[in-house]
């Protein structure tokens, strides 16, 4: 797990505003296979917003948590039910938000 610079998650932050969440946690939870479909999206994108539905068993720690553990993924934001999520992309077509973070 990379570990971002205040100016660099501010960076991210800014980046990240305009964005909707493209994952869901729900009743069903965090399941392996959930945490590899998230990487393999963020392989393409870098940086995702996740919501956590109002029927979900786990609060926002539980999934920052599990995230930051099982996966190389970094939270950079929590903002109510909504975690903003970055992870550099190994594909160079994708690297984009990275090249940038690395210059911060």
């Amino acid at each position: 797990m990379e570990n971002l610079r205040g100016k660099q998650k501010r960076y991210l932050r800014s980046q990240a505003h305009h964005l909707h969440p493209l994952f869901s946690v729900g009743k069903n939870g965090l399941t392996a296979d959930w945490l590899d479909q998230l990487v393999g999206a963020m392989d393409k994108r870098e940086l995702i917003k996740v919501n956590i539905l109002q029927n979900s068993d786990v609060s926002i720690a539980d999934v920052q948590t599990a995230i930051e553990t099982k996966t190389p993924i970094t939270v950079v934001q929590t903002i109510g039910r909504v975690l903003v999520l970055y992870l550099p992309s190994t594909h160079e077509e994708f690297q984009k938000l990275s090249l940038e973070v690395a210059k911060i």
